[in-house]
């Protein structure tokens, strides 16, 4: 079952890349006391992902803090490696490029999505939340193909 609005996020194990390589973060320290817009895509460099969905959420990262929001974290089924290299790709240094590698995040969410028919395996659903305190007070679910509950224009107008 998916999370929902009211709901702690799990504490999960992740990482990040660091200055000397993959460095792990829990949940717990990337939400606690903070107000947080957290994003999920099914894959990093892939089409739609790379031109729309992160794309939003760089540009308007200034318009986002200036409503209250210390971080923003951009999640997905990849590497620590590959998130990294998107994040510098994208100039997406404004944000958190966090690699939920096994997806486990996207399991302990109870949004996980199967794309093994694409060859892509176990992915994460395209999502955005807002969290306060490590608590979800807004959660974005798209159907299948969309990127407009979740888009960066989206969570402003809910902040």
């Amino acid at each position: 079952m998916a999370i929902e609005k009211g709901q702690e996020i799990p504490s999960v194990d992740l990482q990040v890349m660091g200055d000397k390589g993959p460095k792990k973060v829990n949940t717990s320290e990337l939400f606690a006391d903070k107000k947080v817009v957290m994003f999920a895509v099914p894959g990093a460099f892939t089409p739609g992902c790379s031109m729309t969905h992160l794309p939003g959420y760089v540009t308007n990262a200034d318009k986002i803090k200036a409503k209250g929001v210390d971080s923003i974290i951009c999640v997905s089924v990849n590497d620590a490696f590959v998130m990294g290299a998107w994040g510098k790709a994208q100039n997406a240094e404004e944000l958190i490029m966090l690699a939920d590698g096994s997806g486990e995040l996207a399991k302990a969410l109870g949004l996980e999505l199967d794309a093994t028919g694409f060859g892509m395996g176990q992915r994460s659903q395209r999502y955005a939340m807002i969290v306060d305190n490590g608590v979800v007070s807004h959660l974005a679910v798209e159907p299948a193909g969309g990127i407009e509950v979740s888009a960066a224009e989206s969570i402003l107008a809910v902040l």
